[in-house]
């Protein structure tokens, strides 16, 4: 189904919400849960993007109108030469009743190389920083689907919960193999691509369909949490405990991650304009399914056995990069390419001085370039 934003919510111009005073977009230093204060835009968007995004309908809204605001800022992401990129976003109902957001960007003129499904991070939604990799991506002759899993971005579900990561992932494969079936690209290679526990997603896709994919990419991927984020043994007991009797709660004790995964000061505070992206503690069911996640993935490195290219910064305090070098050692993939960046934090293609970003976006063109020719 075509994406209709007038079934949802009234589009607004965006001019309609700009401050007639200010020029400039700036924010005020993000807190945890707590409504960021945007300088230049009016009022009324101010009270948009503040509203409980819990309901879908709240994220879509603030989504439709804050995205040019969102595209607009000065991040090298957003500055990706998109002319000959074609784009369309998509709503579709999934077996389980959910009506999951897609997007897709191809190449204008040609058959992509090959095409690209992406999975995204934790909180996270594909019409942000993603926007602007799949840019370049399809610039450089790939074809990018993305989708927000339910419960993200502008998804159905509860923002931020995850009951079951299993389910998650056979959303995932459900709405990427009615992709695959499309006449067009039914023929193309086809490569997940992870980012942080994207990364944790598409490994479990490739688990469960192993010989459906070409090929991976991992961006510093969840195969396993740094210790400095994981409470306490008897903490974590206890959270367990209490996440069969209350499992939505926000009640996971967390750090700032744009703190932890940002190095570049200016990027880290850049990133508060997600304004649909989760920014509470997690929920406790959902800490919980992250972290069985990982101890699960950490047990069955050895059984992945796809094509892999595995990056890392060497400062990442959120995954730990430990893991990522075990990933590498123990897949049984005779294809194989590990890469760590020094000095570099979690967020490798967001939050990174833009020569990193440049780099590590190389690094991933050349060897999808290698994989497809």
């Amino acid at each position: 189904m075509a994406l209709k934003p007038g079934k949802f919510f009234r589009r607004h111009s965006i001019d309609a919400y700009r401050t007639k005073e200010v020029n400039s977009v700036r924010s005020e230093k993000a807190v945890m849960g707590k409504p960021v204060k945007f300088q230049g835009i009016s009022e009324e968007l101010q009270k948009i993007i503040d509203a409980d995004m819990d309901n879908v309908d709240a994220r879509r809204r603030a989504r439709d109108a804050f995205k040019d605001v969102q595209l607009s800022i000065d991040h090298c992401l957003f500055k990706m030469p998109h002319a000959g990129v074609k784009m369309n976003e998509s709503y579709e109902v999934n077996s389980r009743g959910l009506e999951i957001y897609s997007k897709s960007w191809l190449p204008e003129t040609s058959l992509p190389k090959a095409m690209v499904y992406f999975c995204h991070g934790y909180g996270d939604t594909c019409t942000f920083f993603v926007e602007g990799i799949a840019r370049k991506l399809a610039s450089s002759g790939y074809g990018v689907f993305a989708m927000d899993y339910p419960g993200f971005g502008l998804s159905e579900g509860l923002h931020g919960y995850i009951p079951s990561f299993d389910k998650l992932v056979d959303d995932v494969i459900e709405r990427y193999s009615k992709v695959k079936e499309n006449a067009e690209i039914c023929n193309l290679p086809s490569f997940l691509f992870g980012q942080s526990m994207g990364g944790a997603v598409a490994l479990k896709v490739h688990l469960k369909q192993p010989d459906a994919w070409n090929g991976a990419v991992l961006v510093a991927p969840m195969c396993k949490l740094a210790d400095d984020m994981v409470p306490p043994w008897l903490v974590t007991q206890i959270l367990i405990g209490m996440a069969k009797f209350l499992p939505k709660q926000k009640l996971v004790p967390q750090q700032d991650l744009a703190e932890l995964a940002f190095r570049d000061v200016k990027k880290r505070e850049q990133a508060a304009y997600n304004v649909i992206s989760y920014k509470h503690k997690p929920r406790l069911r959902t800490a919980v399914e992250l972290l069985h996640t990982t101890q699960e993935i950490e047990k069955q490195l050895d059984k992945v056995s796809l094509p892999l290219l595995i990056l890392h910064g060497k400062n990442d305090t959120v995954t730990d990069p430990s893991i990522s070098k075990a990933l590498y050692e123990k897949a049984s993939s005779s294809d194989k390419k590990l890469t760590l960046y020094e000095d570099a934090y979690h967020s490798l293609l967001e939050g990174e001085p833009d020569e990193m970003i440049f780099r590590v976006l190389g690094d991933i063109i050349s060897w999808l370039d290698n994989h497809t020719s």
